[in-house]
């Protein structure tokens, strides 16, 4: 059996939402404009819903569902509550926010952080999949396709899924991440490729439908960023344990929806991150390899302000504001 969120009993995987549009640079701010212009409002999902849905975003229908679904699925904005209220999350406030820190996405930081909500969060199961369970480096379309489906008949708690549905979702996870090649017939706005892209992570091999995942140092990927999703994964991975202090290299090397796998680290770039912890956290976290023990200490727990505090050290330092 399988390990990990997936596996779980209570698991219920996604597949859908995007309506085949890959994340579009301007979505995010787009999204986050809206529900703060009408947070007042109890019900203001209808925002995403109502005859003029179009005209205020300036795209088709199914766009827009787009657009909400990326907003929420990167942490941008909440879900629907009850009421059908939607709020902002302080992490979309801090960065698309009034003032916020990377309002035209111009910092790559703010790309990792969509690309850690994404694939290092189970709720979208092709892209946790891909980059936290998928055992090739190269494959094409088919074979990941393939592999999602094996993990289907494997999990315990996955209802039936639609194979055409699971197929056009490893379609938008590679049009997310990889270059296309350009042709006479798109559209100005087929052209304009995801943030994702700018990553790095997945490159096509040049054979026909052949893709590679790119493993190495991340250059682009700074010290808040990656501190920021070593402390959410070690929520998640200590399963609400707030006493676990220790966090073994193992986990944050090899498990699904780790760091290490998420972002494509190699063990020798990812010690050299970890080594640096104490200075990024201000004491909190500790990187220890005492007897031979590879692992995080954490000397004091991080609260979300903090966290985000951190992850706003990524950006221009001029424009990083208190976050609360």
């Amino acid at each position: 059996m399988s390990r990990g969120p997936l596996f779980a009993p209570d698991y219920r995987p996604q597949f859908s939402g995007h309506e085949t549009f890959p994340l579009k640079y301007g979505w995010l701010k787009k999204a986050v404009d809206a529900v703060l212009e009408n947070e007042s409002i109890s019900n203001n999902r209808t925002i995403f819903l109502g005859d003029d849905a179009i005209g205020k975003f300036g795209v088709g229908k199914n766009m827009v569902t787009s657009i909400r679904f990326w907003a929420e699925a990167a942490d941008m904005i909440s879900s629907a509550d009850a009421d059908g209220h939607i709020s902002v999350t302080p992490l979309g406030n801090a960065l698309f926010g009034n003032g916020g820190w990377d309002p035209f996405m111009e910092s790559p930081t703010t790309a990792w952080i969509a690309h850690w909500n994404l694939a290092g969060r189970p709720m979208r199961t092709t892209w946790y999949w891909a980059f936290g369970h998928l055992p090739f480096v190269n494959f094409d379309r088919d074979l990941l396709l393939r592999s999602v489906l094996a993990a289907a008949k494997e999990a315990p708690g996955w209802m039936r899924i639609s194979e055409p549905t699971v197929k056009r979702d490893v379609d938008c996870l590679v049009r997310s991440y990889c270059p296309k090649y350009k042709s006479s017939k798109s559209s100005h706005e087929d052209d304009l490729e995801s943030p994702l892209v700018e990553l790095g992570l997945i490159r096509p091999t040049g054979k026909k439908d052949g893709f590679r995942m790119v493993r190495g140092a991340k250059p682009t990927l700074g010290a808040g960023a990656f501190v920021f999703a070593l402390i959410d994964f070690w929520d998640r991975y200590a399963g609400g344990a707030a006493l676990r202090n220790t966090l073994s290299f193992e986990a944050i090397a090899h498990e699904p929806g780790s760091p290490g796998r998420v972002f494509l680290l190699e063990e020798s770039d990812l010690v050299d991150r970890l080594s640096e912890l104490e200075d990024a956290t201000n004491g909190a976290l500790q990187w220890s390899e005492t007897a031979g023990l590879k692992q995080v200490i954490r000397r004091r727990a991080i609260d979300q302000v903090e966290a985000l505090t951190i992850l706003g050290h990524d950006y221009d330092t001029d424009i990083v504001r208190r976050v609360a």
